[in-house]
């Protein structure tokens, strides 16, 4: 691996395209023999409707911090040298780049093999939210990968008597009791809890599943049901 992570993971806001050239420009480097690269663009079709264009959001802080975590553990895996990640929010119309990941190591499979696995768990599971629309109508969409995801865990959520099967929950502010038990503090209106709820989720009401798929928690550490340690900040 690489003696020091190099890694550039950036959220651009509405209307600014994705420079590829930069990214590109990035992770090159004089020892890399492959730059991998991972373009996601939105298509004119989807299960016969006609695309519009897509729009995202996204809880911005925890994405980022969730992208490099994805980093970190790609370098764990694979030899890398550099790694950039690039996700628009905002519309992005038909034939735009909403989501650009580049990778470069001294050899090809290297930087192939963590490009596809980035991208699968930045689907998986980074809050960032997609909304499809057609010339008649829209829908806010889970990532197939998260689906995947949540299905392996058991869907088991934040269920009283289950375990936590999200990796970030954010939560200050204000005092809100958890379905593990617990007391939490969560910041105000999350938006990643609001859009869970409106992709017809429980979100936390008592005997629901913990509608958010990435949880940051804070200041006492909690097992969580992948085996890693989260933090709660527990009254």
């Amino acid at each position: 691996m690489a003696d020091e992570e190099r890694n550039l993971v950036e959220i651009l806001e509405e209307h600014n395209v994705i420079d590829i050239a930069k990214y590109i420009n990035y992770v090159s480097a004089p020892q890399a023999g492959a730059v991998a690269t991972f373009s996601g663009t939105t298509r004119d079709t989807f299960d016969g409707n006609t695309v519009v264009e897509l729009r995202y959001e996204a809880y911005v802080p925890m994405a980022i911090r969730c992208i490099n975590d994805i980093c970190s553990s790609a370098r764990a895996s694979w030899s890398l040298i550099s790694i950039a990640v690039a996700h628009r929010l905002g519309p992005v119309p038909v034939g735009e780049t909403s989501i650009f990941i580049a990778i470069s190591s001294v050899h090809r499979a290297d930087a192939l093999d963590a490009c596809k696995f980035v991208i699968d768990e930045i689907k998986a599971s980074v809050p960032i939210w997609k909304k499809e629309v057609y010339a008649n109508g829209e829908v806010w969409k889970e990532n197939s990968e998260f689906l995947e995801r949540r299905s392996e865990l058991g869907n088991a959520g934040l269920q009283q008597g289950g375990t936590c099967c999200s990796r970030k929950v954010k939560v200050e502010a204000k005092e809100r009791k958890s379905c593990c038990g617990a007391k939490v503090k969560v910041e105000g209106e999350l938006k990643f809890l609001e859009r869970r709820s409106e992709l017809g989720n429980a979100g936390l009401q008592e005997g629901g599943t913990c509608c958010s798929r990435k949880v940051k928690v804070e200041a006492q550490e909690r097992k969580g049901c992948c085996g890693a340690k989260v933090k709660v900040d527990v009254e």
